[in-house]
């Protein structure tokens, strides 16, 4: 985690295939996914079209019918300014700032910040799942790319958002000299779907419990989200030396996946029930 530091798996799972395997399958499995994505993404409708079966208006709430915006160019200061995130999109952008995502400013000059993710390949389908959920806010599909460390080379997906006002209102309550924190209002803002995406992004299981990698947060940090867990949601939760030494991670004790579950499993995306237990 961290600014622009992408945080160690805390699950390795024996049984996933090796890193070759997934790359010759990516491609095949993708190209039959993303059409449907393309295609599904094309049909979303505005509010203000005619109903199919009469001629009044069908009214939709509001969120639930923002197009992909892919490809369309620069937005004015005004088009901008009113863009905004409702509820279900922030929380996915919470739990992504706790977990792997991050916000940047592309440059000196420019004023408003925009949001980073970026997943293992093996993640991928969890990375289209976030990007079909953001579009909206977003010029460019994802990218591909390959970083080296340790000798080894590992294969990535991420993306990108567009530099927009409602990403820098979030950046002052992440961020304090361009370092990442917990907010203080994290109790508010910790719902179960940006709780889901902290999980599915930074969780694993592990001795029949779920570890919560916050290795790069001050214990300080740490602390104030494990208390979330404990108070908000009534989770039985420890803190546990992570393994590299440098920091401490929120262990949730197996007699509260039941809760976990009820909380959090309507949205994880089937290819992360493994970080569940399941």
């Amino acid at each position: 985690m961290g600014f622009g530091h992408l945080s160690t798996n805390c699950n390795k799972n024996s049984n996933v295939r090796t890193e070759d395997n997934l790359l010759k399958n990516v491609s095949s499995e993708f190209l039959s996914w993303f059409s449907g994505f393309t295609d599904a993404t094309s049909r979303r409708k505005y509010s203000t079209n005619k109903s199919s079966t009469n001629n009044e208006l069908s009214l939709v709430v509001w969120g639930t019918n923002l197009r992909s915006q892919v490809g369309t160019g620069k937005y004015t200061k005004l088009v901008s300014s009113i863009i905004k995130l409702p509820d279900y999109n922030k929380s996915i952008v919470i739990g992504l700032l706790l977990s792997d995502g991050w916000l940047i400013f592309a440059s000196k000059t420019n004023k408003n910040s925009r949001l980073g993710f970026k997943q293992a390949i093996n993640n991928a389908y969890y990375v289209w799942f976030i990007f079909n959920e953001l579009s909206h806010y977003c010029s460019s599909y994802p990218y591909y790319a390959e970083s080296k460390r340790s000798g080894k080379v590992f294969y990535n997906l991420g993306f990108f958002t567009r530099g927009l006002p409602c990403f820098t209102e979030l950046y002052p309550l992440f961020y304090i000299n361009n370092v990442k924190l917990v907010p203080e209002d994290i109790y508010n803002l910790l719902t179960p779907v940006a709780l889901a995406h902290l999980i599915m992004g930074d969780g694993g299981f592990k001795s029949k419990g779920i570890y919560i990698c916050t290795d790069s947060y001050t214990i300080q940090d740490t602390v104030r989200l494990m208390n979330v867990l404990i108070i908000r949601y009534d989770f039985k939760c420890t803190l546990h030396k992570a393994s590299n030494k440098q920091g401490y991670r929120i262990y949730i004790s197996r007699k509260s996946l039941h809760k976990v579950d009820k909380v959090v499993k309507p949205y994880f995306i089937p290819s992360m029930y493994y970080k569940l237990g399941g």
